[in-house]
This record gives C-alpha cells, sequence and structure tokens, in this order.
C-alpha cells in the first residue's frame, strides 16, 4: 500500500499528516507511518488534553512524570495510578478488564513499587438490559480472575448504572504499590546500554489497541476484536516477582513496561526522556507467531512485557534471574549517543527518526465556551412525587445504592495479609503499611450527573467527596489520582466539559492542599446513540499513622446519630441527586457547591472528637443523602433507630437530596460531643437514637431486616432473572 493510502487508512488526519512531513523535512516511509499512527493517536499522544492537564498541581508527589506518581510516608513511597479499559471492555469484558488490571499494575511495577492493592470503579447501562448483564458480569469476573491470579487484593471500589453508559461501560481501576524513597526507578534511558525485553511472547493480539482507544464505538467496532488484548495473569505474577528482583541490581539504569501501542511507546519514551538515541533489533523480539512484519512487533500489545534499560556489565545478572524464574527474556538493542530512534531488521535499518517527533504530538486548543444544554438543565424543576415507603423500598434495592456484595464476594479482598479494612464497611478501604506502622486508606468515586450538570463544580465536588470517604474512616487525604471519562473531545459540548472538569478538580486539590500525581484521560466514549456522562473519576490515598486512629462506620445501640454540617432547606440546590434519577429519571437542576472552609472545619472537628475518644461512628452522606448515609451506619451495625429527619422541608428533598459538606457521627456522650462542635463553629442537628429492629422517625416505622435483606439481595436477584 503506498504511503498516501496507508496514512489515510491508518485514520491519521491530513493536517498531522503534513505536520509529520513538514517535521521530518521528508516523506515517512510505511513502518514510519504505522509508528506515527500510534503514537499521535489521541490515546498515546494526549493531544486535546495535554494543554489542560498541566494545570493540575503536583507540587509534593514524587515522579508524577513517570507511568504511576506517588506520595511520601516516612521512609516509604505510596505509588498509585487510575487507568481506563473502556473500549476493550464494550469488546470483550472478560479479557478487556482482566487485561485493564493487568496494565494498571505494571505501570506501578515499573517504578520498582509492589503492588499491594487495586480498585475499580465501573459504569454501566440500566442493569435490567440484558445487554448490561453480559458486559457487567464479564468485567467482573475479568477483573476477580486476573487480580485473584496474581495475588494483589481489590479492595474498594464504586459501581453505577445509567442509560447513558448503555453501550460505553466505563472501566477505571486503580492500582496502588509501595517502594523505598531511594528504589524508586525512572524510565529515563542513558546512552551506552543495551535493551532487554522480558516477559510474554509478542504476538498479534492488541495491534492498533491504541488507535481502536481513540476513536468513538459503533457497530463496527466488534471488528476491533483483534486490538482487545489477552492476559495471562500467571505470567504476569511471575513477571511482578522478576521485575522487582531485577530492579534490585545497580546496573539497571530505566524500567518501563509495553502498555498502549507496546514496544514502540516503552522505547520511545525511554529514548525520548534519556534524550539519547536507541538501536531497536526487530528480528531479537522473542515471537509467539511466525511471519510478524516489523510494524505489528512494533505495535503489538501483547500483555505481561516489560523492557529494561541495563548498564553491559549487569546484563549477566539480569538473565540469570529471568532464568531462574523461566521468563522469556532477550537483548534487543542499545541506546546510543546518536540522538535517533533506530529500528533493524535483520541489520537493515528500516526505519529512522528523533524520538521527541513521536513523543511530542499536536496539541490541540479546545472549545471553553459554555453549551446551551448547561442553562437548560439547570432550569429544569421536579414537579412529581412518590409515597415514601414506595421511594424508600425502590431507592435502596437500586443497584446504584444496593450492596454490592454480589461483586466484592468474587474478589479476594484479603491475598497478601496486608487488608485492614475490608470492602463494604465504609467508604474507604483500609492497607497495612507495616513498615512504617500506620495504615493507608483508599478510595475511589465518581458523578457523573453533577458534572453533567455542572462540570466545574461537579468535578470540584468529586474530589471533595472521596476525601469525605477517607475522613470518615479516619484517614487524612494526601494524594489524588484521576481518570476523566468522556465522549468526543472533537465536539463542542465535550471539549467544555473537559476543560471545566480539569479547573473544578484543580481548584478542589488547591483547596485540600494535595497534589494529583498520576492520571489518565479516555475520551471517544460514544456512539451513535449514546454519549457517557462526563465522568471524572477520583482516587485519592490517605493514612492513619495509628490503627488507633481508625473510625468505623457503623452505628451501634445506644449512640445518638448527629448530622453536621450542612442542612438542606427549601434553598438547597439538590440537582444530580440519584433519587431524582431512580424514581422519575430525571436529571436537571442546579449543584451544591462546596465550602472548602466548612469542609476543612468538619475535619478538624471529626478528628478532635475522635482524639477525645467520643466518637462512635462516622459516615458522610452522599447518593441518598441523610437516608442514605443514616441507611448505611445503621446497616452496618445492625440496629435500628427512631427519632426526626424531616424538617420544615419537602419530605424527600430532605431525606434524599444530595448537597455536600455533610456527616453523620454517632456517640454516647453527646454532651462532651456538643461542646467539641460548638467549639469548632459546627452547625449541628441531633438525629435521634440507636436501637431495636425498627426504623422509625417522621411517622415512618420500617422492619430493619427487612430493608437489608432487600438492599442485600437486589443485584443478585437481578442478575438471576
Amino acid at each position: 500500500m503506498q504511503v498516501m493510502e496507508l496514512y489515510k487508512a491508518l485514520n491519521i488526519p491530513d493536517n498531522e499528516y503534513n505536520e509529520i512531513v513538514s517535521r521530518l523535512g521528508r516523506v515517512p516511509n510505511e513502518l514510519e507511518t504505522y509508528l506515527f499512527s500510534a503514537m499521535w493517536s489521541e490515546h498515546c499522544g494526549y493531544k486535546h488534553s495535554r494543554k489542560y492537564l498541566s494545570r493540575l498541581p503536583k507540587d509534593g508527589s514524587i515522579c508524577s512524570e513517570e507511568n504511576a506518581g506517588g506520595i511520601p510516608i516516612g521512609d516509604q513511597v505510596v505509588v498509585f495510578k487510575v487507568e481506563s479499559h473502556n473500549h476493550p471492555s464494550a469488546i470483550e469484558p472478560f479479557q478487556g478488564a482482566a487485561t485493564g488490571i493487568g496494565g494498571i499494575i505494571r505501570d506501578v511495577l515499573a517504578v520498582g513499587a509492589r503492588p499491594i492493592a487495586l480498585l475499580d470503579s465501573l459504569k454501566f447501562g440500566k442493569l435490567k438490559d440484558h445487554t448490561t448483564k453480559h458486559l457487567f458480569d464479564g468485567v467482573v469476573r475479568g477483573i476477580s480472575h486476573y487480580g485473584n491470579c496474581i495475588g494483589v487484593p481489590t479492595v474498594a471500589g464504586e459501581v453505577g448504572f445509567d442509560e447513558s453508559y448503555t453501550t460505553s461501560p466505563l472501566v477505571n481501576v486503580m492500582a496502588v504499590g509501595i517502594v523505598d524513597k531511594d528504589k524508586i526507578k525512572t524510565s529515563k534511558a542513558l546512552p551506552g546500554n543495551l535493551i532487554v525485553l522480558t516477559g510474554s511472547h509478542t504476538g498479534k493480539d492488541g495491534i492498533h489497541g491504541a488507535s481502536f482507544a481513540s476513536k468513538e464505538l459503533s457497530e463496527e467496532s466488534k471488528e476491533d476484536r483483534p486490538s482487545v488484548q489477552v492476559g495471562d495473569p500467571f505470567m504476569e505474577k511471575i513477571l511482578i516477582e522478576s521485575t522487582l528482583e531485577i530492579l534490585e541490581i545497580p546496573e539497571v539504569v530505566a524500567c518501563q513496561d509495553c502498555g498502549a501501542a507496546g514496544l514502540l511507546s516503552s522505547s520511545s519514551e525511554m529514548a525520548y526522556k534519556g534524550e539519547c538515541g536507541v538501536d531497536i533489533h526487530l528480528d531479537a523480539v522473542h515471537l509467539r507467531e511466525k511471519g510478524m512484519q516489523p510494524w505489528e512487533i512494533m505495535l503489538s500489545e501483547s500483555q505481561e512485557r516489560m523492557v529494561f534499560v541495563v548498564e553491559p556489565s549487569g546484563i549477566d545478572k539480569v538473565m540469570a534471574i529471568t532464568k531462574k524464574y523461566d521468563i522469556p527474556a532477550a537483548v534487543i538493542g542499545r541506546t546510543t549517543e546518536t540522538g535517533m530512534y533506530r529500528l533493524l531488521w535483520h541489520e537493515e535499518e528500516i526505519a529512522c527518526l528523533p524520538p521527541e517527533i513521536l513523543a511530542e504530538g499536536p496539541m490541540y486548543v479546545l472549545n471553553e465556551a459554555e453549551p446551551e444544554y448547561i442553562q437548560e438543565y439547570q432550569e429544569k424543576e421536579l414537579q412529581q412525587k412518590t409515597n415514601i415507603e414506595e421511594a424508600i423500598k425502590r431507592l435502596i434495592a437500586d443497584p446504584n445504592f444496593a450492596s454490592k456484595k454480589w461483586i466484592y464476594r468474587q474478589y479476594d479482598h484479603t491475598v497478601g495479609n496486608r487488608t485492614s479494612v475490608n470492602p463494604g464497611v465504609g467508604g474507604a478501604a483500609g492497607i497495612w503499611l507495616n513498615e512504617e506502622g500506620g495504615v493507608i486508606g483508599l478510595t475511589i468515586d465518581s458523578n457523573g450527573r453533577q458534572v453533567f450538570l455542572d462540570p466545574y463544580n461537579g468535578a470540584r465536588n468529586t474530589v471533595w467527596e472521596a476525601c469525605r470517604n477517607l475522613i470518615s474512616g479516619g484517614f487524612n487525604p494526601l494524594g489524588v489520582t484521576d481518570c476523566m471519562n468522556y465522549g468526543n473531545p472533537e465536539k463542542s459540548e465535550v471539549a467544555y466539559q473537559f476543560v471545566r472538569s480539569i479547573d473544578g478538580i484543580s481548584d478542589a486539590c488547591r483547596e485540600a492542599e494535595i497534589p494529583v500525581v498520576s492520571g489518565n484521560v479516555s475520551f471517544y466514549n460514544e456512539c451513535p446513540d449514546y454519549r457517557v456522562y462526563p465522568t471524572p473519576t477520583i482516587g485519592i490515598v490517605g493514612y492513619a499513622d495509628t490503627p488507633e486512629k481508625l473510625i468505623r462506620n457503623s452505628f451501634i445501640d445506644g449512640e445518638t446519630v448527629i448530622l453536621i454540617g450542612k442542612q438542606i432547606d427549601d434553598s438547597s440546590n439538590i440537582g444530580g441527586s440519584l433519587y431524582q434519577r431512580v424514581l422519575y429519571d430525571f436529571l436537571g437542576g442546579q449543584i451544591d457547591s462546596v465550602d472548602s472552609q466548612l469542609e476543612k472545619n468538619l475535619q478538624k472537628a471529626i478528628f478532635a472528637l475522635r482524639g477525645k475518644q467520643l466518637l462512635g461512628g462516622c459516615t458522610d452522606v452522599s447518593e441518598l443523602g441523610i437516608f442514605g448515609a443514616l441507611f448505611e451506619g445503621l446497616k452496618l451495625g445492625n440496629v435500628g433507630f427512631s427519632g426526626k429527619l424531616i424538617d420544615n422541608v419537602d419530605p424527600e428533598k430532605a431525606l434524599f437530596g444530595e448537597i455536600t459538606g455533610r456527616y453523620l457521627i454517632s456517640t454516647n456522650q453527646l454532651e462532651d460531643v456538643r461542646k467539641v462542635l460548638i467549639e469548632n463553629d459546627i452547625p449541628y442537628q441531633e438525629l435521634g437514637t440507636c436501637f431495636g429492629d425498627t426504623l422509625e422517625f417522621d411517622g415512618y416505622t420500617f422492619n430493619t431486616k427487612e430493608l437489608f435483606k432487600l438492599c442485600d439481595e437486589a443485584i443478585e436477584l437481578e442478575m438471576n432473572e
């Protein structure tokens, strides 16, 4: 195929092809055209997002320019990152999700960190839809299979269901690892060294995977099934152990995993960061299939592969470790002082170009004008009402709120002996940091409904909601990773949503004084019928320096429950509240805006109560509002409640409306708690007392056992239909 035909077939736009020719000073050859199709794709080149990601605060992070960044805790660095595998999971849910786990694990591994935990954030269409059930089941099994096999616990997550995700599910996975401060490795290559490829043999799976993830899904997307990678978790396990051992060798200069665009992206990025040249002998790469062409070898996204830059004196040590673990390995090239990225095939040069041209693709300016729909949706008003008894039973059985036991029972969340706080017992998981004597807090959160209505405040609220998850468990938030899931950025509405979301996250992180250490952008999550809500997924790591500082999320018999923070009144903005979507299929109104100073004051007061041993339980108020938070605390404590929740406002709004800056706390030392709240100028309202097995408030009475059972069984019953 002629190059002119090839670049069009590879979906390289005319303007970008002309830019390539201009920068090279010549027409690229066939192989080089393939290289640009991957490296200048949205998935690898971040051409619509790079300009705006620079707005995110990084101060206080470690190695944030690497595959995964981290935060220091004592002599350790907690390394973490969230990443998407949306497009592959829409086509092949099991392998798409499984290889998403493998990829994010290797991102953490590449900087020298041992993976110790996984989290996931999943979004699907309505669960009653048979296609959704197929995707949901496949994704959960894929995560379970891969994570369980490699021995890394999946300890926390969130799952949401909405029509907007019907054909474009979101599969975001977060990995967490730990490494000694002085043992972090970078991907910066240095000249005069050898390049070693270890791990699985390179095959034809995943070819064009990066390009596939850089376009909208359609009916023809099923034909892209070969672009979905195939995982081998048992190879990943020995790859983890062998890589950690190899990185102990002093002569190992740099490390990178083979992710999107495979060997191409890993090797060219290492050369770019080290400002050196690279010679790669493609005939030295160990292959799974005979007759593979050079472009196929370079673009293959075969899983479970790592690349090392090693001083010649250390090569025997590296090979001895790969032999010990019986893992394939080969010296495939060397780094040079030429400053050129050269590919050779049986000693013949078949590509030669500066690595910076591959790494520095085009950077587009996006529309920042507010689209008309924002005002239209914010002016919408909900008029319908539902009987409260009926509403409560429908809401607690809705899969967005119902127990996620069906999911996390499939995950091994205790393997590794570090899990301190199990799934399902609060908004944040806990992992022992034995090396420092404390507990790492982990959470992941998103709210596409709110971000759709108000991208800036919705994204800002999401960061603070994730902070509240940690604070309610006793953890101090320390650092953020984000995964930005959006539609086609070439469309003005999506561009606006993305840019304003970045601004909201940036401001929230500066207010909370926590850095963004890593992240990922996933565009083109749409098809002709559906576009996903703009969904920035926020993962946050926190820390409690002693286990005694952990706070339970349950309420127990004899305790008084108190609302602290904002109170809903007739003027409160509750747009995007889950109950409106579930009961009425309504989305509209204005959303609440965070009061960052109140958030800090609430954290200070909660930790002060903890320090004085006055605090029983604590849970943040989020989905389904004050009722949802109370229900979760009672369910965890297996207890009833009697009190007053509705105060001179519309009952549905009072019970289920969602605003920021609120927690429920419980105590059996009410007088002392009042004093601390008053001293800290915290608004509060005493709601009632925990006892018995009935839930009573404002004239309504429910049997808690029946409600708990309804909540626990909802998803499993739906999946069995």
